[in-house]
């Protein structure tokens, strides 16, 4: 049996249909019921038969701090993968996400431990990787991460979960740990992730911004996922980036594949560092939800390159083009427009 935490997000709900495709037996834990139609909808972009592929798969709703649900759900399990998480880069939300991604984690990884679970694949991000000064120097597996820099509460906090993946493997616990870079898929486009970026594209925006990142395929952090669950390497992490790319240049991709005018305004540093203490002004004032604090608008002018050297040698993989992903993940976009 094998058991998927975070099942109703975007690598989760993809990780679902790739193991069920594959006769695997599944059990998945989910929060709230309105988020198994996320799932559904995922599936029906790939089968015909997504109601029955998705009744496959055996659901437990708990949440990933409710030690006894968490007990039932881990009976009999051979491997875990660990999706779950709480995103968020609002300062105010630190304590749910510490919760979450970090306490939650150890949940999972001290259960994976009493039940002698085969291997435990642990999904954390780029987030939690250091940077070089000199932003053309490739940022590997390697670079340290600096606990005194400007870091994001969320990076925190999942390298926070990292830690207590680590200290499994310490008490005997065999894990691996993907880092994935901006991770493009289709269905959330409400989500907050980067559904929501095609989302805002198409509906028009005004800036653009020159920092650079890393991109992969939802496909691409399954498939690794998966291969490096079943191979024989273990306490090892990976970044998965497929390529390094200008928020400018990813917009613009962006919107040609969704038949929309792209920004042509350059947001300068200036307006970034207004624009967020703005954002912060309304917030205090309004009690609106931060969308710009210092530190996002810090990662939109941040220029980071990725070496994906290391899985690609681990798995001898290769992973999709990105503009080719944009075209794909943009068309989904417009085809659940017109549905």
């Amino acid at each position: 049996m094998i058991l998927v935490t975070g099942s109703t997000g975007l690598v989760g709900s993809h990780l679902l249909f790739k193991l069920i495709s594959d006769n695997k037996k599944v059990r998945a834990i989910y929060r709230r019921e309105k988020t198994l139609n996320r799932v559904k909808h995922v599936f029906s972009y790939y089968s015909d038969d997504a109601e029955a592929l998705f009744n496959k798969i055996e659901w437990i709703q708990a949440d990933i701090n409710d030690i006894p649900k968490l007990q039932m759900a881990f009976k009999d399990v051979t491997y875990v993968y660990h999706c779950a998480a709480f995103v968020s880069f609002e300062p105010d939300k630190y304590k749910q996400l510490r919760k979450t991604n970090i306490e939650g984690t150890a949940n999972i990884v001290n259960l994976s431990i009493s039940h002698q679970i085969k291997k435990l694949c642990y999904v954390s991000s780029i987030a939690t990787i250091g940077h070089h000064s000199n932003p053309e120097t490739l940022i590997d597996e390697q670079t340290e991460w600096n606990s005194e820099g400007d870091n994001s509460i969320y990076g925190i906090t999942k390298y926070g979960a990292e830690l207590e993946v680590w200290r499994g493997t310490q008490e005997g616990l065999d894990a691996v740990i993907v880092n994935p870079g901006i991770i493009l898929g289709p269905g959330y486009w409400n989500s907050g992730g980067s559904g929501s970026i095609f989302k805002r594209i198409y509906k028009g925006m005004t800036y653009y911004t020159t920092g650079v990142t890393g991109y992969v395929d939802v496909w691409d952090v399954v498939e690794v996922m998966k291969r490096l669950t079943e191979s024989d390497i273990k306490n090892e992490g990976y970044i998965l980036v497929s390529e390094n790319m200008n928020f400018k240049n990813f917009i613009q991709k962006t919107a040609e594949a969704l038949k929309v005018e792209a920004p042509t305004k350059e947001a300068k540093s200036w307006l970034l560092s207004v624009a967020w203490r703005l954002d912060w002004l309304n917030s205090k004032l309004f009690g609106k939800r931060r969308s710009l604090t210092k530190q996002t608008a810090k990662s939109l002018q941040n220029l980071k390159r990725y070496d994906n050297s290391k899985i690609k040698t681990a798995l001898s993989f290769e992973f999709k083009p990105i503009e080719k992903v944009i075209e794909v993940v943009s068309q989904r976009y417009l085809n659940d427009l017109e549905s």
